[in-house]
């Protein structure tokens, strides 16, 4: 009867709010304006997080001036403000933009000094730039607000279903006299299908967000690649793929694409890192012929 009433009283609030809805147009603006609010918020929070999780320094530009007068090329060229420079102790040798065009950061492992030559980290700073300049890690912020958006709403019109289930099949065993495991069975297999359903679709998604993801880092490649020497960024992700482990804090913002498998391939954040250095030198091949 718990079962039953609850389906009743969730159903009822679908009907109220389908009553009180304005036109379509409507309901979807503030949906969607909704979970883009949410996730604005998100972005923000989170980026403080991490520049406070990082204890980042910022690098003098007294110290390598010939560096700074490069990212104040660079950064003309791509269309940002010169974003601060960074240095941290990253998980490893890698690199990461924080922010936007306007309020930009690039965080440097401070091994990457030593590990790259000066071409090779003109480049990825170059990839990072282009990064700040399409405001990558706020578009995929808000990405992932909106599927959570979704898979709530899908699971919340669900829900009236799965309680509808797992009452009728409780009261029916009552009625029956049936075998009390027999019932929890099946609630727990109406339980397991709606979340099941919940899933698929927070699943396919999230694939959508991870695909526009991978994307992004191609076109920061190409972006890169049209400032800088495209075999340097080649030479500096190979170099950073052979020194870096991913995951932890950073797994979705930093260089890197070593993971193999067709469903972590389809979830990945950042491409094949061997399919990101063939284009690379596939474009560096390319423009040696012209």
């Amino acid at each position: 009867m718990v079962y039953v009433t609850l389906a009743f009283a969730t159903y009822r609030a679908l009907l109220f709010l389908w009553a009180q809805r304005p036109d379509p147009v409507t309901t979807v603006v503030v949906v969607v304006g909704l979970a883009l609010g949410m996730g604005y918020a998100s972005y923000r929070i989170g980026t403080a997080r991490i520049r406070y999780a990082l204890d980042a320094v910022e690098l003098p530009p007294g110290e390598m001036p010939g560096l700074y007068r490069r990212i104040d090329t660079l950064s003309a060229r791509i269309g940002v403000e010169t974003p601060r420079l960074m240095v941290a102790s990253l998980p490893g040798p890698n690199a990461l933009a924080l922010g936007g065009a306007r309020d930009g950061d690039v965080v440097i492992d401070g091994s990457l000094f030593r590990l790259l030559t000066a071409a090779e980290l003109e480049a990825i700073i170059a990839h990072e730039l282009a990064h700040l300049k399409g405001r990558d890690s706020l578009v995929k912020t808000l990405g992932y607000s909106l599927v959570r958006t979704a898979t709530g709403l899908v699971w919340f019109v669900l829900l009236p279903v799965a309680l509808l289930v797992g009452g009728v099949a409780r009261a029916v065993a009552l009625l029956r006299d049936d075998d009390p495991v027999a019932v929890r069975r099946t609630i727990r297999t109406a339980d397991t299908a709606v979340t099941g359903l919940v899933v698929v679709c927070l699943f396919l998604l999230t694939a959508v967000v991870q695909a526009y993801s991978r994307r992004r880092e191609y076109a920061a490649d190409e972006r890169a690649a049209r400032l800088t020497d495209p075999l340097a960024l080649a030479r500096a992700l190979e170099k950073i793929e052979r020194a870096t482990t991913p995951g932890g804090l950073l797994s979705t913002l930093v260089i890197h694409g070593d993971e193999e498998g067709p469903l972590i391939d389809l979830l990945a954040s950042h491409p094949p890192m061997a399919e990101r250095v063939e284009r690379l030198r596939r474009t560096a091949t390319e423009r040696r012929r012209d």
